[in-house]
């Protein structure tokens, strides 16, 4: 049987770049992951986000990813229209980003990006702000 897994991701930085958060919420397992990333742009950390998310989920459903179909919620429609190839991806270190995704969905029966407005994504949203109060990000 196949096992639908929704996922929230978020990421954001503090100037732009600056000190940058990343936040993952997997509404179906209710688990939750917040980190301080360093010194990255606003797009970078919504991509490390996702990033880290797919590998979570890797290492959470281990065989069964394979089973599994991913539907990916984030608020940045920019990132959203690059990985559904309806916009261009001019930046170099965007396209490496975007390879990496492209390889971790090999480990998915599906995965599905969709746009949500910033007030459907809170958790993720409060993960990333979190990480970013936290005093280790501070220090970036």
């Amino acid at each position: 049987m196949d096992e639908k897994i929704v996922m929230y991701t978020d990421g954001g930085s503090r100037g732009n770049p600056g000190p940058a958060g990343i936040g993952v919420y997997v509404e179906t397992l209710g688990k939750k992951y917040g980190e301080c990333i360093g010194i990255k742009t606003n797009n970078e950390a919504e991509y490390m986000a996702l990033i880290f998310g797919l590998k979570k989920l890797k290492q959470l459903l281990g065989k069964k990813s394979k089973q599994s179909k991913i539907q990916c919620y984030l608020d940045s429609e920019l990132v959203v229209k690059q990985l559904n190839h309806e916009y261009k991806l001019n930046d170099e270190r965007i396209q490496r980003f975007f390879i990496e995704i492209w390889n971790l969905m090999l480990d998915f029966k599906t995965v599905e990006f969709s746009h949500v407005f910033r007030e459907k994504n809170k958790v993720a949203d409060a993960l990333v702000n979190e990480a970013l109060d936290n005093e280790q990000c501070k220090l970036f």
